[in-house]
């Protein structure tokens, strides 16, 4: 198995990486039920990880326009990780479209 074309710098382990590799593709093909059910797994596994959370966040801001739970995605990348640019400007367009009652 090749390791990743990035930087691994979550010290993930190559079935971490699989797992994340599969998951994105199942997105990809819109099988989304998958992708989440694979990434929430993950989660389970380690509840701080970062590439599972951004993922989730994009899964449901983007596929699923779910904008609060995209925003909640983000928001535990950045207390986890406060500089993480990806998930603060995710988290900044998924605001713009979340609803207030």
């Amino acid at each position: 198995m090749a390791g990743p074309v990035w930087k691994n710098v979550y010290d993930l382990t190559e079935a971490q990486i699989h797992r994340l590799d599969q998951a994105e593709n199942h997105m990809e093909m819109m099988e989304i039920n998958e992708a989440e059910r694979m990434l929430l797994a993950l989660l389970d596994e380690d509840p701080d990880c970062i590439p599972a959370l951004n993922n989730l966040g994009h899964l449901h801001g983007r596929h699923l326009s779910d904008f609060e739970r995209a925003v909640a995605y983000y928001d535990q990348v950045l207390s986890l990780e406060p500089d993480n640019a990806w998930a603060r400007d995710e988290r900044r367009r998924y605001r713009r479209y979340q609803t207030y009652d």
